[in-house]
């Protein structure tokens, strides 16, 4: 168990009540976790507090990929892809 206190400030500057924030630090720290790769997608999932093919679906929302591809480079794939198939 981990507590920490959140100033009446900052709950009010994002609109939050204390359930919320603590809903939303957990999903971004484990965001972040899995983005350094401390954590698989599963044990990042629990520590988000959901299943894992919620965790997998909100990476993208942080512009993160469950492959570990960003999206930049599956576009770039995509687009070389293009070119290839309709050489000019």
């Amino acid at each position: 168990m981990l507590t920490i206190d959140v100033p009446e400030e900052v709950l009010w500057a994002l609109n939050q009540n204390p359930d919320q924030f603590a809903d939303e630090a957990r999903l971004l720290l484990a965001v972040k976790l899995y983005e350094s790769g401390r954590l698989g997608s599963g044990l990042a999932a629990q520590l988000a507090g959901v299943p894992r093919s919620t965790f997998i679906f909100l990476l993208g929302r942080y512009g993160l990929s469950a492959v570990g591809v960003d999206p930049e480079e599956i576009e770039k794939d995509f687009a070389n892809a293009l070119r290839a198939s309709h050489p000019q």
